[in-house]
């Protein structure tokens, strides 16, 4: 049996705080057992709803492992919660500004130490009205082609139906089931020594990452997902 990832006292205290909150849905986890109980991983994941950070890092958490989530540097300095920020290693996104790249180099050094990184490319919730993914970022190629690791793609569904963050409603009951379906992963090999600045290719990984993420969200829905992505302001 594996080990658990040591996470430390944040990590701990998280854990004490998210768990709990997570049982406001039922959990249902298929294929979790392809998460690496060990060394450096990936998980590309969608985002439909503010509460998925909390879920997924439970999730992830229930896998043995400790996730690192890019979050916004704001959070850093909120009271309590931005101590639980930094002392579990989370990556600060400064938004905006001149650090804004110093996310995706903690990234890599991250992933060179081991760490496994859970990352949302569409980079905020869908604002897609039947919550598919919408056109994503290309940070996650980037990092996937400057790493030789595992990069997993993950859907998961039913957080949108409990908290809608756009219309702010919360409908915590009939209580609802929350799936994470996990992909197999990706393979990137004929990407391999491609220049990991070329927007065509950074774009061509994006798209294959997402598409897989779009194609499993479908399953989890019984539902044909649409042809084209919704854009970023649908």
């Amino acid at each position: 049996m594996a080990r658990r990832e040591k996470g430390g006292f944040w990590v701990g205290l998280a854990a004490v705080v998210f768990y709990p909150l997570t049982t406001i849905g039922k959990r249902v986890y298929v294929g979790a057992e392809k998460i690496p109980r060990r060394g450096p991983a990936v998980l590309v994941m969608n985002h439909i709803s503010h509460l998925d950070p909390v879920v997924d890092a439970v999730f992830v958490h229930r896998q043995k492992r400790v996730p690192r989530f890019f979050l916004k540097e704001s959070l850093r300095h909120v009271p309590v919660f931005g101590k639980i920020v930094d002392g579990s290693g989370q990556i600060p996104v400064a938004r905006g500004s001149s650090a804004a790249g110093d996310s995706l180099k903690a990234a890599h050094e991250a992933l060179a130490e081991g760490k496994l990184i859970v990352i949302y490319p569409e980079g905020t919730i869908t604002k897609d009205p039947a919550g598919w993914p919408k056109e994503s970022f290309t940070g996650v190629a980037r990092l996937a082609l400057q790493n030789d690791v595992p990069v997993i793609p993950i859907a998961r569904w039913g957080t949108n139906q409990i908290f809608n963050g756009y219309t702010k409603k919360f409908t915590p009951f009939p209580r609802k089931t929350v799936t994470h379906l996990v992909g197999d992963p990706l393979d990137l090999s004929a990407y391999a020594g491609a220049n990991a600045r070329s927007a065509s290719t950074l774009r061509e990984v994006t798209k294959l990452m997402m598409d897989e993420v779009t194609r499993l969200l479908g399953e989890i829905r019984h539902e044909e997902p649409p042809a084209k992505k919704p854009a970023d302001g649908a």
